[in-house]
């Protein structure tokens, strides 16, 4: 039963690295390790995640749409950033080549064929991390996660449509919760067997003892009822969420291109991405926009700028981190519990008075999130336990 974490942690590590064996001392050797200190490692590298995660979504948030600031050019901070880990990327290289078992990190070589394999899954890449800047840039931090809320859904949706994989019963509820459409569902399916299939026995809307709506959709309503609702944010929002999930989904069939490293991965996308940035950025006219920008001569604007960069290479690496230390479900259980714990910090630190029904859409998103994971990881488990079973026991439910 202890075995399994340690295999998920030897796989991420050979993703990371690009190794192709990795020691099984290493796996020997945390065995060994008494239980307090595992656990301070682990409570250390998930608070390394939280604080890395929330002070980037924050520091962009300055960047994007600081009143100080009043720079109107999000495309040049995202490719900014992309130049930075380049760079970081090709740094950390070198160190590695140079000083070997300084630090754990694959030889990066430019090779034009494996970046042009690359470029389908950069395209989308670059949708990913250009409309999270631009959701974050219009909607406020507190009701950013909610924006970005339909990740779930669209790997629900997506797997369907691109691989053909059906999603159980359970998983569906989840999202259900998460778009805010399951009280509707439930009404309708409690009295289905008395009333018939059609759904007349429904109650009306205004008879229900809860919101009409829940999830993404109240959160969207609520915001919309304090004056602080950006269409146009949560257009982008929504659309960050489908390109984190197309991310995900192509970044599989890509990997092998790139000897399964994660970070040959990270460099070519970032590569690719700054090329591609350069038409935009003319297109778009935001080098005349930097051309008059008043602290264009700034130490502190590019120190933040810079920080900013580094924050976003921290991530990839963090989040490997986490998931070594404790498993695939933990990591998204931490960043659900994250993503609660920076709603409740942005709504302090910018002085903002919500609602009961906008905390309500937000601990919907948050539960329908977990749940999800929790479903995910049980059918997993049941997977593992018995990984071949028998055509007439498959289950049937599905999208």
């Amino acid at each position: 039963m202890n075995r399994a974490p340690l295999k998920r942690s030897r796989i991420l590590h050979m993703a990371l690295t690009g190794a192709s064996d990795p020691s099984g001392e290493a796996e020997a050797d945390s065995g060994e390790k008494p239980f307090l200190l595992r656990a301070l490692q682990i409570a250390l590298v998930v608070s390394l995640y939280w604080v890395t995660s929330i002070s980037m979504v924050f520091l962009n948030k300055y960047l994007l749409d600081s009143p100080s600031l009043q720079l109107d050019a999000p495309i040049f901070v995202t490719f900014y950033q992309c130049v930075v880990t380049v760079v970081l990327c090709k740094g950390l290289s070198a160190l590695a080549t140079c000083c070997p078992g300084t630090v754990d990190f694959p030889a990066l070589r430019l090779d034009l064929r494996v970046a042009r394999s690359v470029l389908p899954l950069s395209v989308v890449f670059i949708g990913m991390i250009t409309f999270n800047n631009l959701c974050l840039k219009y909607v406020g931090v507190a009701f950013y996660n909610v924006g970005r809320s339909l990740t779930t859904v669209f790997n629900v949706l997506l797997s369907y449509l691109l691989l053909k994989q059906t999603t159980s019963l359970y998983a569906l509820l989840t999202c259900g919760i998460i778009i805010g459409a399951q009280h509707r569902f439930w009404t309708c399916l409690s009295l289905e067997g008395t009333q018939g299939s059609s759904g007349a026995g429904c109650f009306p809307p205004s008879s229900w003892p809860w919101p009409e709506e829940g999830g993404f959709w109240l959160g969207v309503d609520q915001e919309g009822a304090e004056g602080t609702l950006s269409l146009l944010g949560t257009v982008f929002g929504v659309l960050a969420s489908l390109c984190v999930s197309l991310n995900a989904i192509y970044t599989k069939k890509v990997l092998p291109a790139v000897d399964n490293s994660i970070w040959r991965l990270t460099f070519y996308n970032n590569i690719n991405a700054c090329v591609l940035f350069l038409p935009l950025l003319l297109l778009l006219g935001e080098l005349r926009t930097l051309w008059s920008f008043a602290h264009l001569g700034s130490a502190h604007f590019w120190g933040m700028m810079t920080l900013g960069g580094l924050f976003g290479f921290a991530i990839g690496y963090v989040t490997g981190l986490q998931i070594k230390f404790t498993s695939p479900l933990t990591h998204n259980v931490s960043g659900t519990a994250k993503a609660c714990f920076q709603t409740v910090l942005a709504v302090l630190y910018y002085e903002e008075t919500k609602s009961f029904l906008w905390w309500t859409s937000n601990l919907m998103v948050l539960g329908g999130s977990s749940a999800y994971t929790w479903v995910r990881g049980w059918e997993m488990k049941k997977v593992q336990e018995d990984p071949s079973p028998r055509e007439d026991e498959k289950s049937t439910v599905g999208v």
